[in-house]
């Protein structure tokens, strides 16, 4: 792998990262207005970089196609290209946009946040690059302002309509503790993970791309439902409301069902992170799932194969597709201690049963 100096020939002045992110319960909610509980995860994105004088930025990143081509633009004549360089050139558009003295850099971008696994690559690319800017030219940012500008980013200029937990995520969460965040006021607590039990992250091999087709789609679809219900986001409709939205055509019905009894399952389930209460946890894990898969159908049979070979493991609580769908990764909740094993057990009869290969990003081995 090249190294900055190879890259570049001087050597980088500023370093920063970001963690991916696993959203433990609460799909598809935030930009509905309603609540998420992610968590950071130990794979990040680490960006370094050294200003320029003028406007040029040369990047290089070890994620891209052609890992041997430094890609260049100019500062303030961004222009999409539909690659994985629209999130640096977004960055740096959004920041200019919003009257942020930025110039040129050059910039070497390292990953292991799997592409396309539902672990929010994407926003920890955004984040990781923007809290590099912040020091290299001493940009007024805090951290919920870049976790506003990520989202602007992909929503603005890359065409992907994602909500705001992942660059929240990315920007404010940490490994020990899951971010309780209400995405129509951003108002967030940290909730600590419950004892006895730990994260299983298993990625099913399966890709899947946010700015195209089904994902947009189902934004689309909420807020038809919304103008239907006389709403102004799902988070207005309540259980209590679940008759109204049984009322409307298909498969809109269904996809308010699962907003709605999604935000529910996100509160009973911080209530269970509380209490310890971890079968409650488990169920409402699988219940998502269900959820996700019946009535937001983002779910793909392989995903629905690893969560249904969790089930008869009595080392694992619950689990779930994690992610916006449509392929990626699936979070579980095991018994401390004994989760890789189980993880094992698991990817071992998913290799068999798919046409994928799984890898289990947590725990490390």
């Amino acid at each position: 792998m090249s190294d900055f100096r190879a890259l570049f020939g001087a050597v980088p002045t500023v370093t920063a990262e970001a963690p991916g992110r696993v959203n433990l319960i609460g799909e598809h909610t935030d930009y509905n207005g309603g609540f998420v509980l992610p968590t950071a995860i130990p794979q990040r994105t680490r960006v370094e970089l050294l200003p320029r004088n003028g406007s040029l930025v040369r990047v290089w990143s070890d994620v891209a196609p052609d890992a041997a081509k430094i890609e260049s633009y100019a500062v303030g004549a961004e222009a999409r290209r539909h690659n994985w360089l629209d999130y640096v050139q977004g960055v740096t558009a959004l920041l200019i946009q919003a009257r942020h003295a930025v110039r040129g850099f050059d910039a070497r971008i390292t990953s292991d946040v799997p592409l396309g696994s539902g672990l929010s690559s994407s926003a920890s690319l955004t984040v990781s690059l923007m809290r590099a800017l912040r020091i290299a030219f001493e940009l007024a940012l805090d951290d919920l302002t870049i976790a506003r500008l990520g989202q602007s980013v992909e929503n603005e200029f890359v065409g992907a309509r994602v909500g705001i937990m992942d660059p929240m995520a990315a920007s404010l969460a940490d490994e020990h503790t899951a971010l309780f965040l209400d995405a129509r006021n951003l108002a967030y607590e940290r909730v600590a993970l419950p004892k006895g039990v730990e994260l299983v992250v298993i990625h099913s091999g399966a890709v899947h791309r946010h700015s195209v087709g089904d994902y947009n789609t189902r934004r689309s679809e909420c807020e038809e439902a919304c103008r239907l219900l006389g709403v102004r986001q799902l988070r207005d409709v309540g259980t209590e409301d679940l008759g109204r939205t049984a009322s409307l055509p298909a498969p809109l019905n269904r996809r308010a069902r699962h907003v709605v009894t999604e935000n529910a399952r996100v509160l009973a389930a911080v209530e269970a992170m509380r209490t310890g209460d971890l079968d409650t946890l488990g169920r409402l894990f699988y219940a998502s799932h269900d959820s996700m898969r019946d009535d937001y159908e983002v779910s793909i049979p392989e995903i629905d194969l690893l969560v249904e070979l969790a089930r008869p493991e009595k080392d694992v609580f619950g689990a779930r597709l994690t992610g916006g769908g449509f392929g990626g990764s699936v979070v579980m909740l095991a018994r401390t201690g004994l989760g890789r094993a189980a993880a094992e057990r698991i990817a071992g009869s998913y290799r068999k049963r798919s046409n994928y290969q799984p890898k289990i990003l947590v725990p490390a081995s």
